[in-house]
């Protein structure tokens, strides 16, 4: 399973480990993800998705999964999150019309 945030794609960073002599070694900065349900109010189900902390807060902030997804490019998504967003879209469509 790849360390991937499912809903900002952040992923794991590169940089260097310094030591008290200053010596610096390669290491890897991982991302804070959490395996999380979500309700989609519009599709009338729970969720569940492997996010970071910070997308946690994101999807609070806008008022829920669904505005988040809404409001979010396609190209950060995941593939499970693209079609998420996808029958959310159908929905309200359907919804409105």
């Amino acid at each position: 399973m790849s360390r991937r945030c499912e809903l900002t794609a952040k992923g794991p960073q590169v940089g260097h480990k310094v030591s008290h002599s200053n010596h610096k070694t390669k290491r890897r900065f991982l991302p804070n993800l959490c395996n999380v349900t979500l309700i989609s109010d519009t599709l009338g189900r729970s969720v569940r998705l492997r996010v970071s902390t910070n997308a946690l807060k994101t999807v609070d902030h806008r008022g829920g999964l669904d505005a988040f997804l809404i409001k979010a490019s396609a190209d950060d998504l995941s593939p499970k999150a693209v079609e998420l967003k996808r029958q959310i879209e159908k929905k309200k469509l359907a919804v409105a019309s």
